[in-house]
């Protein structure tokens, strides 16, 4: 069974549906891609999993349970934790900081300043820990948001296009990371339009077009599907 599964989705803004019977399923140990050209759904399909929008219609489900009416705060202590498209650092506070807020607000506060160590090594900015969060590059930012999503332990992560800003080097440590945190026994869905990060570590992948999931398998049969080709990846 899914550990999260998001199902038959509709969210209309007036008379126009930014999804329309939309969903996914992901399991533990996994990484799941969601992709699709701008203004598809993704991040819309993202706001309604993580409780900042409620749908017209469809279900939301956390472990089996129905928490469609549950709050992002409510969803957060059940284990989904999230990123945004747009950063949502503290930018006056150094990258160290970051991290200890969030271990603060938890249950682990005590142990705010190992556990924020801990994170700054597993994401690679241990040299950058006194820097302030708003100087850094748009690729360690990324990354340093990826981090601080970790500092709770979630069972669920969401990211919204983690990997924008980042060069190559980046890119393929962020690639081990994402397969590191999955193997730990995580759910990890990606909103991403690097093709060649998400091919890499996605084991299933859902393709959304106009609000509608219009091809679901592993990468290698989405890169062969036809419909997708002619919608998003391009001809051959």
């Amino acid at each position: 069974m899914a550990l999260l599964e998001a199902s038959d989705v509709t969210v209309a803004f007036g008379g126009k549906r930014a999804l329309d019977g939309a969903g996914f399923a992901a399991e533990a140990g996994r990484i799941t891609g969601l992709i699709g050209p701008n203004g598809a759904g993704k991040s819309t399909l993202f706001d309604v999993v993580s409780g900042l929008r409620r749908p017209q219609t469809g279900q939301v489900r956390l472990d089996g349970r129905n928490i469609t009416r549950r709050t992002p705060a409510q969803r957060a202590r059940n284990g989904m934790a999230r990123t945004f498209q747009r950063l949502e650092l503290f930018g006056r506070l150094s990258v160290r900081d970051n991290l200890r807020v969030a271990a603060e607000i938890g249950p682990r506060r005590r142990d705010a300043d190992r556990i924020a160590d801990q994170i700054l090594e597993r994401i690679g900015l241990t040299a950058d820990a006194a820097t302030l969060s708003d100087a850094l590059p748009t690729g360690a930012a990324r990354l340093l948001e990826v981090g601080r999503a970790l500092v709770g332990r979630p069972r669920v992560l969401l990211l919204d296009e983690p990997a924008a800003g980042q060069d190559t080097e980046e890119t393929r440590r962020f690639a081990s990371l994402l397969r590191e945190v999955a193997g730990e026994g995580r759910a990890v869905v990606l909103v991403e339009h690097d093709m060649s990060l998400v091919m890499s570590v996605c084991d299933e992948m859902y393709v959304l077009d106009l609000g509608k999931v219009v091809a679901h398998g592993t990468p290698e049969e989405i890169q062969q599907d036809q419909t997708v080709l002619a919608a998003y990846l391009g001809e051959a």
